[in-house]
């Protein structure tokens, strides 16, 4: 393949770039392949810029989970005022359990807030510094994100749905099924990129390994 030098590659594609392409580059090379390690650079580049995005949502969403315990241990949501009570109480008219003091909701809220938020500050980390565990912990993160989702609605579907509000096209469509479905999409995506890079590094290693027999 033609091999391109920096200078070149300097005046077609912006600096940033080139910056991130010759950072994920094979080899570290500053000559880069048109069509190989290029398209590598980019698209590891890619990988790297949305991937900690997806963990700072975790972060986020724990954050945003802290004051409804708070609340539900100083009384419930239903009987508070502020702005976080208001924003619970707007959630609440399409999820009432988020309105009253529930033992499974809140001992799964306080799991969110201590240990997914943790590990998501941790796999930031782990994917800014390239770090050994950085999948471990992601696949840890992602199966307590949706197995918090699972325990937090399939108990009412069980029950017919009492406290969920499936009559009103904006509380069940958007706030309920919409919301949610960004938090089974992104663990979702999380755990397909661990398979990828798990299953290349396992063959990479099977390879080496021959190599050396």
């Amino acid at each position: 393949m033609p091999i391109i030098e920096k200078q070149h590659l300097l005046a077609k594609h912006p600096l940033w770039t080139y910056l991130f392409a010759r950072s994920w580059g094979e080899g570290g090379d500053s000559r880069l392949t048109a069509h190989g390690s290029w398209r590598c650079g980019v698209r590891k580049a890619r990988t790297r810029m949305w991937a900690p995005g997806d963990a700072s949502l975790f972060s986020f969403s724990s954050l945003q989970e802290g004051p409804f315990v708070y609340l539900s241990f100083v009384g419930n949501v239903a009987d508070s005022e502020g702005l976080i009570a208001s924003l619970c109480k707007d959630y609440g008219k399409a999820s009432q359990i988020w309105l009253y003091f529930d033992p499974t909701i809140v001992s799964l809220e306080i799991l969110t807030v201590v240990l997914d938020g943790s590990l998501a500050l941790v796999l930031i980390y782990a994917i800014v510094k390239e770090k050994y565990y950085r999948h471990f912990i992601q696949i840890t993160l992602c199966v307590c994100e949706l197995y918090g989702g699972w325990m937090t609605f399939f108990p009412d579907w069980l029950m017919g749905s009492p406290n969920l509000n499936t009559d009103s096209w904006l509380y069940f469509g958007v706030y309920l099924v919409f919301f949610n479905s960004v938090w089974v999409l992104i663990p979702g995506l999380l755990l397909w990129q661990s398979w990828v890079e798990l299953k290349k590094m396992f063959y990479k290693g099977t390879s080496s390994g021959k190599k050396f027999q």
